[in-house]
């Protein structure tokens, strides 16, 4: 027995050492193992000392019960039998409230008349703990039908959708504010002078061989006039960056060399190229774009020639 206790001694220390360790180092989803090989070598010590403190102690213990007298052996013997009966024998006792049963010795004191072919049958009563358990449950049910059929409690489901509404909300606060979260459905115009120039130096490292510094268009169409082959609008011009453009027709997709900020400031540059004048600007491909979100109280169309036109969009800012 006193083995068994020192074994379960060391293996608490080792599990309480591993605890302590993993809470106050910061792993993330690695082990301390992982990051740190060097706790091993100290579980190694530590395991040790407990295996020396642990053979110190009974080798003192054998000791001292040797320099007792013979009488005094057999007096400490004897105290540490009783010891160990009283303590097993208060187990028994718990163990026989708890199931309320008699003895076998006395089980004649209630055997019932009944005898079928020679089986007859004991009159025990019910154990406190299952009776215990039957009048808390009754008490539980009682609460529980007046706090949710009676005073109107939340629902369990109800909890569960307030959490979920919850958790979209903190999820939607948090991509507000998390530039590596941006998607085409969440993209915006960015005006920043540092977004802009930061999105100026990745269009000419990487956009100008197609579409010229300047925007005017090469193999690439031009991007300052209104004409758009998949759309206009910041969040358009970010999916085609990231998606890429029409299959075959050489565009490609970038969304695994640029980070999704770097592409809403790439597509914020592009936007802002709209009306310059390029030095030999492409002919118009696709489409004029209007923003269908845009608020638009007058719209004046003139007819340049026979090929093009120009739009002017305005509102009243008195109205706002």
């Amino acid at each position: 027995m006193k083995t068994l206790f020192s074994v379960l001694r060391i293996i608490g220390l080792l599990a309480l050492a591993i605890i302590l360790a993993e809470i106050t180092t910061e792993t993330g989803d690695q082990s301390i193992f992982e990051i740190y090989p060097m706790f091993w070598l100290i579980l190694g010590v530590i395991l040790v000392i407990a295996i020396a403190i642990e053979v110190s102690v009974a080798a003192l213990d054998r000791t001292l019960f040797m320099s007792l007298k013979p009488d005094d052996r057999a007096a400490y013997e004897h105290s540490l039998a009783v010891k160990k009966q009283k303590r097993f024998a208060w187990f028994k006792e718990t163990y026989d409230k708890l199931l309320d049963k008699k003895p076998v010795e006395n089980e004649e004191e209630i055997i019932l008349d009944h005898n079928y072919d020679g089986i007859q049958e004991l009159d025990n009563n019910l154990p406190p703990w299952w009776l215990y358990g039957f009048y808390a449950s009754i008490i539980f049910a009682g609460i529980y039908m007046a706090r949710y059929h009676i005073f109107d409690g939340v629902t369990q489901k109800e909890e569960y959708l307030a959490e979920v509404a919850e958790a979209k909300a903190a999820v939607e606060e948090y991509k507000k504010n998390a530039k590596g979260l941006i998607d085409a459905n969440t993209v915006e115009l960015l005006t920043g002078t540092e977004d802009i120039n930061s999105g100026k130096a990745i269009f000419s490292g990487n956009c100008a061989a197609c579409h010229k510094i300047d925007g005017g268009g090469g193999i690439g169409p031009n991007l300052t006039d209104s004409y758009w082959i998949l759309g206009g609008g910041i969040k358009n011009v970010f999916n085609t960056i990231s998606e890429g453009g029409r299959a075959g027709k050489g565009m490609v997709s970038w969304k695994t060399d640029l980070k999704p900020e770097e592409m809403a400031q790439v597509a914020s540059y592009v936007l802002s190229l709209h009306g310059t004048t390029p030095a030999e600007a492409k002919d118009p491909e696709g489409e004029i774009w209007i923003d269908p979100d845009a608020r638009v109280d007058e719209v004046e169309v003139e007819m340049k020639d026979s090929t093009s036109v120009e739009i002017e969009m305005g509102y009243d800012e008195t109205e706002e």
